[in-house]
């Protein structure tokens, strides 16, 4: 409730897995992963299906009753990222695994059209089938969206190669979620304890794909992109400041169209995933509340030693700052426009 009014809360940072083991096991018992923090190397990643992000009927009874329990009305669901990227595969294997995964997040949504939307995958390392999969993951399936890491097998997101995915996404106008697997080149220094692989990896990852995204021209070529930046956006939402200062005065750097900070303001979104209201007021006053929504990263915010957000809603409710169309806009109504959800 905000102001005597009861207002719709959209989280667009909740994660799913669809069972895709039939098509990958082979994969995976020849090259074991690293399950992202946890120092152990398994061989099948998908072993327990009971898991809360899996999509089976137990588990989506589950979720919609974390859900109702926490003040959620509706999920963006996205993959669990990582192994479920699968940016190993050639093209046959990666049209299989796409399919299964966007038809799995469709069918979700269409069983429950209230309480789900879909951010779908692309298979990213052929660039031309990603253009193909969003084109029929928005018309055929109804995504709203598709989700990607912040570089694609070491290349940057900006390279000439990934054009036609941007053209597409630009044609579409539907959104791209940046969703990081760590920053793979920092894996060295990010031994030791603090999982820095995701605490520092994760918003370093994103923070280094939106400077490319940015400097390298790749939003002024497709200004009809529009960019989710997960975990506040990374790092660009504490020090925005540096970056408009290359911009503008730095004799190094190629001249780009606006300040940085601007392409908040016009092609980028981030979640409100910071943890703290001052953090959050801090993007606010960045950004503008019309550029941040609601997310919590399920299931990892069900419990508190995980890296989501276990406040969920508490978390805009409480911050410092924030007037009530501040929270109104950022728990749902800026995710509700974005996604063309009716009252």
């Amino acid at each position: 409730m905000i102001g005597g009014r009861r207002v719709r809360t959209i989280d667009v940072h909740a994660h799913c897995v669809v069972d895709i083991r039939d098509l990958v096991k082979a994969h995976y018992e020849a090259h074991p992963i690293n399950m992202g923090g946890t120092g152990g190397f398994v061989a099948d990643p998908f072993a327990d299906m009971k898991r809360p992000m899996f999509m089976n009927a137990s588990s989506v009874e589950a979720r919609l009753r974390y859900m109702d329990e926490n003040g959620v009305d509706m999920q963006a669901v996205s993959l669990l990222p990582g192994y479920n990227y699968s940016y190993w595969a050639d093209r046959d294997d990666a049209s299989k695994i796409v399919q299964r995964q966007n038809e799995g997040i469709a069918e979700l949504c269409a069983n429950h059209p209230d309480r789900f939307r879909g951010l779908g995958a692309v298979a990213m390392q052929h660039p031309d089938l990603a253009a193909e999969q969003m084109q029929y993951g928005v018309k055929k399936l109804g995504l709203c969206g598709f989700e990607i890491n912040g570089d694609i097998n070491g290349d940057e997101l900006s390279a000439t190669k990934f054009n036609p995915f941007w053209a597409k996404a630009d044609e579409l106008g539907t959104l791209i979620f940046i969703h990081p697997d760590s920053f793979t080149e920092g894996l060295r220094r990010f031994q030791g304890n603090g999982v820095l692989d995701n605490v520092i990896g994760n918003p370093l990852e994103t923070t280094v794909a939106l400077s490319h995204l940015i400097f390298d021209g790749t939003l002024d070529r497709y200004p009809g992109v529009k960019i989710l930046g997960a975990h506040g956006g990374g790092f660009l939402g504490s020090y925005p400041g540096r970056s408009d200062h290359c911009a503008s005065a730095s004799p190094f750097c190629k001249p780009v169209n606006k300040l940085p900070s601007e392409y908040f303001k016009q092609q980028i979104y981030c979640d409100s995933l910071v943890f703290t209201g001052e953090g959050l007021r801090h993007l606010v006053a960045e950004f503008g509340a019309d550029r941040i929504m609601f997310g919590t990263d399920y299931p990892a915010s069900m419990s508190s030693n995980r890296m989501g957000d276990g406040r969920g809603v508490d978390t805009i409710l409480d911050a410092p700052g924030l007037n009530d169309g501040d929270k109104a806009a950022i728990l749902g109504d800026n995710a509700a426009k974005l996604f063309r959800i009716g009252s």
